[in-house]
């Protein structure tokens, strides 16, 4: 499963650097494998359990960070016909066959 979340904080500014350092840090801690993108963040999980986890933790790390409204963009793509990842679903789009 791989998905695909933004998570930001409204009202804090327009450098939200921080906020996104942290919640990196906590994908980072999580040992997932996942791509910083120059808008959101792609992470591959094996279930929805974990992903909504790890969700909540990224919430709380905004809201630890001082956050005070977090907006959080997220889409899931549950391929059940093939493993799909990351590397798989960039290659099936760039390379030239």
């Amino acid at each position: 499963m791989i998905a695909q979340l933004s998570v930001y904080p409204i009202g804090e500014g327009t450098s939200l650097g921080r906020f996104v350092r942290k919640g990196v840090a906590v994908i980072e801690k999580s040992g997932l494998t996942y791509e910083v993108g120059g808008m959101s963040t792609s992470v591959e999980v094996p279930d929805l359990d974990t992903l909504f986890a790890l969700v909540k933790e990224i919430h709380a790390a905004h809201v630890a960070e001082g956050a005070r409204r977090v907006v959080i963009d997220l889409k899931v793509d549950d391929r059940r016909d093939k493993k799909a990842t990351i590397t798989s679903k960039k290659k099936s789009v760039t390379s030239r066959t």
